[in-house]
């Protein structure tokens, strides 16, 4: 499986940016594809899941402003990232997991500054 990353950029604190994520090559019916996110100095951690049946996890830091979603025909997951922080600046990474393994994409940063 293949992922390619694209949407992130620079914005000012309270704006917003959509991250974009098309998967291709061998994909399985079932599977699970997300955001994560490294900050300088940090773990890559979760921001947000979504599985191809329409459930949805996020980390608590982003609820109520970051929004998954999927287009199960194009094999694409989006983030749409409103009211932007300083603190969420860091590579963003695609992942997409599936019963034969886990994949990712190459990381677009989203810088938050004004």
């Amino acid at each position: 499986v293949q992922l390619q990353a694209s949407g992130g950029g620079l914005v000012q604190p309270g704006g917003s940016l959509r991250l974009s994520c098309v998967a291709s090559g061998s994909i399985f019916s079932t599977n699970v594809m997300g955001w994560y996110r490294q900050a300088p100095g940090k773990q890559r951690e979760l921001v947000a899941a979504a599985g191809n049946g329409g459930n949805t996890d996020y980390a608590g830091s982003v609820k109520g402003r970051f929004t998954i979603s999927r287009d199960n025909a194009k094999n694409t997951v989006y983030l749409q990232m409103n009211s932007l922080k300083p603190e969420d600046t860091a590579v963003y990474y695609c992942n997409h997991a599936q019963r034969d393994g886990v994949y990712w994409g190459q990381g677009t940063q989203v810088t938050v500054s004004s």
